[in-house]
């Protein structure tokens, strides 16, 4: 078996939707970046390209690349997972933590884990999103921006 960790960040902005596990949560900013932002996927497919030895989002889809300027997260997540069965292996977990101080997104957690479970082609069970607040302190907690992190193990298949 095969350990990886993602980490993602991305500052909140007016003028764009809330992409979160590919889902559109109802809220008065979105994440700025040069794909939908969806911190929560980016982090995903970083802890499974590192499972898999193989760098980071940035090596694969570069944000100087203009064919990247807007894309789903989802459709990068996919990508990955061919890169994933490709190589040999198969998802046997993945753990994630989303910190976002707002708007609530407890009633979106299902939602998530369908969406990114469906586009990766595995389990919902296999895929575990959690929320914590950023209890009022730093950028997070002033409702300047959000971070995921995720953690996944990968075997051979």
């Amino acid at each position: 078996m095969r350990i990886g960790y993602g980490y993602d960040v991305h500052p909140l902005g007016p003028g764009r939707k809330l992409i979160l596990g590919g889902v559109d949560i109802p809220h008065t900013q979105g994440l700025l970046g040069h794909s939908d932002s969806d911190v929560l996927v980016h982090a995903v497919c970083d802890a499974l390209l590192g499972a898999m030895g193989e760098g980071d989002l940035g090596r694969h889809y570069p944000s100087s690349d203009p064919k990247y300027k807007g894309i789903s997260s989802l459709e990068l997540l996919k990508d990955v997972m061919s890169k994933l069965k490709a190589k040999g292996y198969r998802v046997s977990n993945i753990d994630t933590v989303l910190v976002a101080q707002a708007p609530r997104l407890g009633p979106h957690l299902a939602s998530m884990q369908k969406t990114m479970a469906e586009t990766a082609g595995i389990d919902a069970g296999l895929i575990n999103v959690k929320v914590k607040s950023g209890e009022g302190l730093d950028a997070v907690g002033k409702e300047e921006g959000m971070i995921a992190h995720a953690v996944c193990v990968i075997e051979p298949i």
